[in-house]
């Protein structure tokens, strides 16, 4: 008579890890504060303007997550910078609370939660573009990438400035909620300055910490060596 041992097979965790549920939970979370923002925003239009790039992002996010899904590091980053553009969209960047504190506390004479909006305009893309560069072009490793990222971001800010220009020509008046100059006939500089501040922050920051973050999506991206 044959004795059969049978070895119990170990249950495999099925559940997925909390790094790959991080995206989902990002996206339920803009998507909330997206909705509740709406509700009470100071001026409908002015909010439909500077959440409308919220309005495309996450979509485009979700769809790509299988064929080209983001870094942990990329997804993080982009629900921060979305937060920052629902926040401004509801209360216009004038008139967010915590910019007005900050403003009293350090005597300023304006709202600076706009410079927020724009530094983080260059911190975000900057992140984005390098991740996308990295990704799909022979630029990897190459002392290009950095001076290449920094150049597209501050593209896209141009491209965001003459957006403005074109609502405050088509809006006039009603277009100042939207543009959130506050008198300073520089802004447009310093917002272009803000974003470039933002770019390279992001570049000497967390370049390593990207290369890491992309190795982990296990797409033959080698992590930087530290």
């Amino acid at each position: 008579m044959t004795v059969t041992h049978h070895v119990p097979v170990p249950i495999q965790d099925v559940s997925p890890s909390p790094r790959r549920r991080l995206p989902a939970v990002l996206a339920v979370t803009v998507t909330v504060a997206l909705v509740v923002s709406r509700f009470g925003a100071a001026d409908p239009t002015t909010w439909l303007l500077e959440t409308v790039w919220v309005m495309a992002g996450l979509p485009l996010a979700i769809l790509s997550r299988h064929g080209f899904p983001l870094s942990g590091l990329l997804c993080g980053l982009l629900a921060a910078h979305a937060l920052v553009l629902i926040v401004g969209g509801h209360y216009t960047y004038a008139e967010v609370p915590a910019g007005d504190w900050v403003r009293d506390w350090l005597g300023w004479n304006r709202n600076p939660y706009d410079r927020l909006g724009h530094l983080m305009q260059g911190f975000v893309p900057a992140v984005l573009v390098r991740e996308l560069l990295v990704r799909t072009s022979p630029l990897r490793g190459s002392r290009w990438l950095a001076p290449l990222t920094i150049c597209a971001t501050l593209a896209f800010s141009a491209v965001f400035e003459m957006l403005e220009w074109l609502a405050a020509v088509t809006g006039g008046d009603a277009a100042d909620a939207f543009l959130g100059t506050q008198g300073d006939v520089w802004d447009t500089q310093w917002d272009m300055f803000c974003a470039l501040i933002g770019a390279t922050c992001a570049l000497l920051l967390l370049s390593r910490v990207h290369d890491r973050a992309m190795a982990r999506l296990g797409r033959g991206i080698p992590a930087a060596s530290s």
